[in-house]
């Protein structure tokens, strides 16, 4: 039904930068066939679609396109695999996952080139996503040995009452373009130390690191069946995404992307109630008070806006500014972004801004910046498209904002700053809270009442204070509202892979 290949360590693709000189992708990680049962697989019909790099629109190579009969496969093996794995001691488990660690530092720059092609970020940031993605490797490494249950005393003296914790089942990952290797890892490395198989599909954009880490799990010793990889193309999409969520052998759903997509995944969920996390949109307020450091302010919104070129889900999305610093905030806000951003390909030194993701990316900014303007919006920087290339925009910051303009009421998920000037904590806090969705919120304060006021009443599931940068490994990543279900990350995010199990002991 498949063909299985071998390692296809010829394979060579140079990425073209606009210096002129080229970068050449690894062969040794560079992987264009599905990952199924340890096995590198074609689909049964031979179908593929191309990787493009968002900087240039080069092909860099053609991947496997995976539809219901290589899903199928996965699915049937990731459930036998399951059946061994989940009785594999905790101390073996975590060895594997520190294997796969190590390979993944070992191989970082690597690991980061392929990023940056298939991506756009600067390799830079490529690099520092995959230390921070090792990390969830690590640190579910150590946390599989922590899985622990419970003896509960109870009022009659001939039983004990005992909790234990086991493996939900075959998990199925399914996972966005703008970390493609770290929301690979935060939602693996926590299946894999709890016991359960797992079935990725990466995003059709950058389905190449979740390919480069496959070969580094068979490395590591990841036993066949136990991480499967399904790439597959935006046609194909729908059908495989339902079925990875529908399938009787799928306990548990895991989802980083849009609201609406996670919507649509949940409604599948809900046939055969499968356990699921969904780390869903944001539209993180950050809000400046008239106490705040002003340069510390400054600081830290240019860093949370411009990551990734704005392309996070918890980057800034609203900038709140109260009246009486506004103008100053503006200002050093407007002379960071001008001095200190750098369009580009990825690949060159010194650049700090990658492209869009797509064109349907840079028309949304487009959009966004276009109708906030029309509606007396005021360019402080860029507001247009870059001459580097047709997915470049250039970092925006935008004054005399209202909340009826696009910008404040969508996710631009793009290089847009948008600042509103606000009176009173009370109308900041409405602004910020009137959203539908709740991941991130910022604020910067000097007033130690104000932040536990502040800190306490944004409705959301990560809060900034005097910080505008806040992932980490060891902290519950994830939101409230419509922003999604469950935690990733941290000691929590192993208990979304677990089933709590009550034994009462009777006949003592």
């Amino acid at each position: 039904m498949f063909a299985h290949l071998p390692c296809p360590g010829t394979l060579r693709v140079f990425c073209r930068m606009s210096s002129s000189c080229a970068s050449a992708l690894p062969a040794s990680l560079l992987r264009s066939a599905a990952y199924v049962g340890g096995s590198w697989i074609r689909s049964s019909d031979s179908a593929t679609f191309p990787v493009l790099d968002p900087a240039t629109g080069t092909e860099l190579v053609k991947v496997t396109d995976c539809g219901p009969v290589e899903c199928r496969e996965a699915l049937r093996t990731a459930s036998g695999a399951f059946q061994s794995w989940k009785e594999v001691p905790a101390k073996e488990r975590s060895n594997l996952l520190r294997r796969w660690y190590d390979l993944m530092i070992q191989n970082k720059e690597d690991l980061a080139k392929i990023i940056t092609a298939e991506n756009g970020k600067p390799l830079k940031e490529a690099l520092g996503e995959i230390v921070y993605a090792a990390g969830f490797l690590e640190w579910f490494s150590e946390e599989a040995r922590r899985i622990y249950g419970d003896v509960i005393p109870v009022s009659l003296k001939d039983r004990r009452a005992l909790v234990l914790k086991q493996p939900v089942g075959v998990a199925t990952i399914i996972t966005p373009w703008n970390f493609p290797s770290a929301m690979i890892t935060r939602k693996v490395g926590a299946a894999l130390a709890a016991g359960c198989t797992v079935i990725v599909k990466p995003a059709e954009d950058t389905p190449l690191s979740a390919l480069a880490l496959a070969e580094l799990a068979h490395q590591a010793g990841i036993p066949d069946g136990v991480y499967n990889v399904v790439p597959c193309s935006r046609q194909k999409a729908p059908k495989v995404g339902e079925i990875l969520c529908t399938d009787p052998a799928v306990a548990k759903i895991s989802f980083t992307g849009s609201t609406a997509t996670g919507k649509v995944l949940l409604r599948y969920a809900a046939d055969s109630v499968k356990r699921v996390s969904m780390e869903l949109g944001g539209h993180a307020p950050f809000i400046v008070f008239d106490s705040a450091d002003v340069d510390k302010a400054a600081a830290g919104a240019f860093a949370s806006k411009f990551r990734n070129s704005g392309q996070t889900c918890v980057c800034s999305n609203r900038f709140l500014v109260q009246k009486g610093i506004h103008d100053v905030f503006v200002k050093k806000l407007a002379a960071l972004v001008t001095n200190d951003l750098h369009l580009g390909n990825g690949f060159e030194e010194g650049v700090t801004q990658g492209p869009l993701i797509n064109e349907k990316a840079v028309e949304k900014v487009e959009q966004h910046v276009q109708d906030a303007v029309s509606q007396g919006a005021c360019i402080e920087v860029g507001g247009k498209r870059s001459s580097v290339g047709k997915n470049f925009y250039e970092p925006t910051l935008i004054s005399n904002v209202t909340t009826k303009m696009l910008c404040t009421r969508e996710e631009t998920f793009g290089p847009l700053a948008p600042v509103i000037k606000f009176d009173t904590e009370e109308e900041a806090l409405a602004i910020a809270n009137s959203a539908n969705v709740g991941l991130a919120g910022y604020f910067y304060s000097q007033d130690p009442a104000q932040i536990w006021r502040v800190a306490e009443r944004l409705e959301v599931g990560m809060v900034g204070v005097n910080e505008g940068l806040l992932s980490s490994v060891e902290c519950p990543f994830g939101g409230v509202k419509q922003s999604g279900l469950g935690r990733e990350g941290s000691k929590y995010g192993i208990d979304e892979y677990l089933e709590v199990k009550y034994v009462c002991y009777g006949g003592l």
